[in-house]
């Protein structure tokens, strides 16, 4: 038998919804029903935000440096920076390229730092989790050989938005969407299934994390001991 030959399957947001809804045994009913459903549904990737890193949303952003200044500011969609280095073009790196990895450093050891404004070759970095993170580099760069700060950071999973849209969520967690949505309905409209429902999206949510990952190799070695020698 012949195949679709399609690989685009998704959803909308007005079909997550209704699938939400026959989870819980309902069905929409009103324009509120709908609204609410959505309303719980950004909630619902605001709480996402809190379970790690997703890596459909990690994106490599870029900044000029300016000599002597120590912070910089994220794009307001940004929840955290992940990892950041210095280099001395912009872009994709090319064969003069030259870079050099910062450590992240949290807030007490950068408080204790002598002198924040010594110029210098950046080796440190640390990252301020406001509205909108700020990155706080130590030394201040002195433009000698690197121009660029460099960074890895974790977006906001996009909002809803209007019903037609498809949700801002890769496709391996659809399932731990809709199970998820149909659990904080349950919580407000069903709560008779409300355990159930919450059970079934931790075990979906669980498969989508573990799934979710970087597949490297790893290298194990014995260790020697050598107890009388």
């Amino acid at each position: 038998m012949a195949t679709s030959g399609t690989t685009s399957f998704n959803l909308s947001i007005d079909e997550i919804v209704e699938e939400a809804y026959e989870r819980i045994g309902m069905r929409i009913n009103s324009g509120y029903d709908i609204k609410s459903a959505r309303r719980s549904l950004n909630i619902l990737f605001s709480e996402w935000g809190n379970r790690g890193v997703h890596l459909w949303k990690v994106e490599l952003d870029q900044v000029a440096l300016v000599q002597g200044q120590a912070n910089y500011t994220v794009n307001t969609d940004v929840s955290d920076v992940l990892e950041a280095y210095i280099s001395s073009t912009s872009g994709t790196p090319g064969t003069t390229t030259s870079d050099l990895s910062l450590s992240k450093i949290d807030r007490s050891t950068y408080a204790a730092l002598p002198n924040k404004g010594t110029q210098g070759q950046p080796s440190q970095y640390y990252v301020d989790r406001q509205t909108t993170p700020v990155i706080y580099l130590y030394q201040t760069p002195d433009l000698s050989t690197y121009t660029y700060l460099k960074y890895y950071v974790i977006k906001r999973i996009e909002d809803s938005g209007a019903y037609t849209n498809t949700a801002d969520v890769a496709y391996r967690f659809i399932p731990c969407m809709c199970a998820g949505l149909a659990y904080y309905l349950a919580i407000k409209r069903s709560p008779q299934r409300a355990e159930l429902l919450k059970l079934a999206y931790e075990d979906e949510m669980k498969r989508a994390l573990d799934e979710d990952g970087s597949r490297t190799s790893l290298y194990i070695s014995p260790q020697s001991y050598f107890p009388n020698v």
